[in-house]
């Protein structure tokens, strides 16, 4: 997606020329291969770090390009929003001391980010998913200005033909409907690169994605998302989710998303990924075919691909086959995207040696994986660790059926150790990182853990807003240290800093947990919620969740009082008593405007609407228990 050719206005003479142009890349890279033209016999890593950027109120702070200007080093570049960042090492021959070499540059780098966007008033934090980040940082305001990343989104949003649903249930339940591809810019990955040959790579990816589950269940650390409690790496729900051109229709169909795990083992050759995505995935984006690969190759050259680079980019595989050209010699990757980014760079690179440890591990004990597990296990595996971490059931090659940690303890951490061993990692480094793995599990305390512990900890002690905030701070302060997140304390909220910036805006601490009626339903239901729950206005809506009145509960006690509820005839609707000349506000609303409109209407509660649904409600109620906690903590310092 670095290209600035990238073109989305194709007509169906563009696309034509476009995908016969692919299909002649495919043809000439099953040519590269059949000829011995890849690199064989050398094994590289690599990696990509993304990362957030946020503000003194641990708030995304967009400042990303103003950053990368000030940066200026070719290793780091933009990611899709404007409070992210991306930075890429070198690869790595893998052996040796390579794991220490990449936790030292990764430090490097990371110090070089830290040291500019401070001085843009920003800090990095390294997590899958922002706590602090809200649905209105999700905006198209808030995407790079790059023509690459306008044309993604408007490709998939015409695919999609409509908004994106994001619907996601963990312990809490998540539902957002969003106009743009900007819920991908809520996640942070930690991408890891594995350089195969052309004649491995096909049991060697397999065993990736056999792998896949264990080691993302060690990693979890993107629990959180809008305030909610979800799948312990999240991500995985809402990248699908945020990049899917699949319609309502689709659902009586059998057509797989963009973003998937795959549906089947690879038989012989790289070839057979790429071929089934062409054919089941439509070109979202094209660009000027420059090069013929096939005199590329008689000139002597290795052909670049492009126009199956470009596709490839668009087709998100959580194992992605890779090729690429280095050094005039073209290669093949598979790309482990399903790591989070955080909690700490140690943790980090210990995936990375677990997932790599693991791939040769497995390969050096099992000849052909397939024979050993089925792939719908490997996919359930898989599913399971997203969405429950360490307490994921798995069935492994024995046909046994374990948790996740006893899983890694018993068995698959010493045969990552055994396979790191094989390539000649050092045994320090080896140490370092399995071991940083295997306290983690054996301890139980992933980065997932930690934020759900500390977010219990906290209790009901200020606004959920705070209580997020309390995180991120945390998060950015046990950072600095490098130490691996099974030895963080907890976050306490006290670690959020001034109470003011929590309270700047109404949807920062609207009630959301709402209790409303339909205007066709009895004022009796009214009466005895408002009695039975303490509340002093029930919000009432319409059977498309529109809100078209108010009750509250002096005009309630009034009417009930009154001739007209004692002449009744049966029982008296909703509608017939409901205030329908409503003040709203958006969650948008400062709180002083809140403040001086509810004082200048002579109302004691604010709906708070949005595209004409309610989402929230303040109260006089929420203000003086805002005013108490304050006033609390002024007479004590």
């Amino acid at each position: 997606m670095g290209e600035k050719d990238i073109r989305i206005e194709l007509d169906s003479s563009d696309l034509r020329v476009f995908t016969q142009g692919l299909l002649r890349e495919l043809r000439a890279l099953d040519h590269l291969l059949h000829q011995g033209l890849i690199e064989s016999g050398v094994r590289r890593i690599g990696l990509e770090q993304e990362l957030f950027l946020v503000d003194d109120q641990w708030r995304p702070a967009p400042v990303a390009v103003q950053a990368l200007e000030r940066i200026k080093d070719p290793r780091v570049t933009t990611e899709i929003g404007r409070f992210n960042l991306e930075f890429n090492l070198e690869p790595l021959l893998f052996g040796g001391n390579c794991l220490r070499l990449m936790e030292n540059r990764l430090n490097e780098l990371l110090d070089k980010v830290r040291r500019t966007v401070r001085d843009l008033g920003a800090e990095v934090v390294l997590t899958g998913i922002l706590p602090t980040i809200r649905k209105s940082d999700l905006t198209l305001d808030n995407m790079v200005p790059s023509e690459r990343y306008y044309a993604l989104n408007d490709a998939l949003t015409r695919q999609r033909g409509g908004s994106y649903d994001l619907r996601i249930k963990g312990t809490d339940e998540l539902r957002v409907t969003h106009d743009s591809v900007m819920l991908e810019a809520a996640n942070a990955s930690f991408q890891v690169h594995f350089q195969v040959g052309p004649d491995e790579f096909a049991r060697l990816y397999n065993i990736a994605m056999a792998v896949t589950a264990p080691v993302l269940a060690a990693a979890v650390n993107s629990p959180l998302m809008l305030g909610r409690r979800l799948w312990s790496e999240t991500r995985i729900a809402v990248f699908q989710q945020s990049v899917d051109t699949r319609s309502a229709i689709s659902e009586v169909r059998d057509i797989p998303a963009r973003v998937s795990f795959g549906r089947e083992w690879v038989d012989e050759s790289v070839i057979e990924i790429f071929k089934s995505d062409v054919s089941r995935f439509r070109v979202l984006l094209g660009r000027e075919i420059d090069e013929d690969p096939f005199e590329a190759i008689e000139e002597g050259r290795v052909p670049t691909l492009k126009a199956l680079q470009l596709f490839n980019s668009t087709v998100y595989r959580w194992n992605r086959a890779c090729y690429g050209v280095a050094g005039g010699v073209a290669h093949l990757r598979i790309e482990n995207r399903v790591l989070p980014s955080g909690p700490s760079l140690r943790d980090e690179v210990a995936n990375a040696a677990f997932w790599f440890g693991l791939l040769s591990g497995v390969a050096e004990e099992v000849d052909d994986i397939r024979k050993a597990i089925a792939f719908d296990t490997v996919f359930t595996n898989f599913l399971a660790a997203a969405r429950h971490g360490l307490d994921a059931h798995m069935t492994w090659l024995d046909g046994e059926t374990v948790t996740a940690q006893k899983l890694i303890c018993d068995t698959l951490l010493p045969l990552a150790r055994r396979g790191l061993q094989v390539r000649g990692i050092d045994a320090a480094d080896i140490e370092r990182y399995l071991d940083t793995v295997e306290a983690r599990v054996d301890s139980r305390r992933t980065g997932a853990q930690w934020y759900l512990s500390s977010l219990a900890g906290m209790g009901e002690k200020g606004t959920l807003e705070e209580r997020m905030a309390a995180l991120v701070a945390a998060t950015v302060e046990r950072q600095r240290h490098s130490r691996p997140v099974h030895e963080w304390d907890r976050a306490e909220l006290s670690e959020a800093g001034s109470w003011k910036p929590s309270y700047l805006r109404v949807e920062q601490y609207m009630s959301t947990d709402l209790l409303t009626v339909n205007e066709e339903e009895a004022i009796d239901l009214v009466a005895n919620l408002m009695d039975w729950h303490r509340i002093h206005h029930v919000p009432v809506e319409d059977n498309e969740h529109r809100l078209v009145g108010l009750m509250s509960h002096r005009p309630l006690l009034r009417f009930l009082a009154s001739d007209e509820a004692r002449q009744a005839d049966g029982p008296i609707p909703v509608s017939s008593v409901m205030v329908t000349d409503l003040v709203t506000a958006g969650p948008e609303t400062t709180t002083l405007e809140a403040i001086e409109l509810m004082r200048e209407r002579r109302i004691s509660c604010l709906p708070i609407v949005k595209d004409g649904r309610l989402i929230g409600i303040i109260t006089e109620r929420d203000f003086m228990r805002i005013a108490g906690t304050l006033l609390e903590e002024m007479l004590r310092d």
